[in-house]
């Protein structure tokens, strides 16, 4: 499924018909066009954990459903429902005070090669996910906020503005945080 970008006019025309007429297709819409986003901040987060990601994710995009009318159009709607994502996440983890790990089975799989229709070689699952996990562990230093943080700011490139509007933290605690979060990452990567 491909994103695609929706314009601030584009987003609110969708959501006044998803207010107005009750249209599901408009919000499958919206959903197409963040859903990629919303579960790759999600994978940031749990450190590579796709079901989790795709439960958060799926959670996120039914409260967005059922909230969607009190959504006032001041910011963006991709904004607002990282709000409702990172909130979803803050549940979670207050919830289950899940520890940070790799995911179960990602070592299994990394010496698997993967072949097209043709029986060709396209790739081998190391070419990817050697990279992923070097980053997951990384971040694995990092506290949920620094985590959260870094995946807004460097891996979405969300201006400050847009953070303090997501986490509702003060624009000097965000900088603080970011700046923690990137001596840490220093730190490991040089080891």
């Amino acid at each position: 499924m491909m994103s695609t970008v929706l314009s601030k006019i584009e987003e609110l025309k969708l959501i006044a018909r998803c207010t107005l007429g009750d249209d599901r297709r408009a919000f499958g819409t919206l959903v197409e066009a963040y859903q990629p986003r919303v579960r790759r901040f999600f994978l940031n987060l749990t450190l590579g954990d796709e079901a989790l990601s795709d439960d958060l994710a799926q959670e996120t995009f039914l409260k967005a459903y059922l909230n969607v009318r009190s959504f006032r159009g001041v910011a963006r709607f991709s904004t607002w429902l990282y709000r409702i994502a990172y909130n979803e996440f803050c549940s979670w983890q207050r919830k289950t005070q899940h520890e940070a790990k790799l995911p179960e089975g990602l070592d299994d799989n990394l010496d698997a090669d993967y072949y097209d229709s043709t029986g060709d070689r396209c790739y081998s699952a190391t070419d990817n996910v050697d990279a992923h996990i070097d980053v997951w562990r990384c971040m694995r230093v990092l506290s949920d906020t620094e985590r959260t943080l870094v995946t807004l700011f460097y891996m979405h490139d969300l201006p400050l503005k847009k953070i303090v509007e997501i986490t509702g933290l003060p624009e000097g605690t965000v900088k603080s945080y970011l700046s923690r979060a990137k001596a840490r990452l220093a730190k490991v990567m040089k080891r």
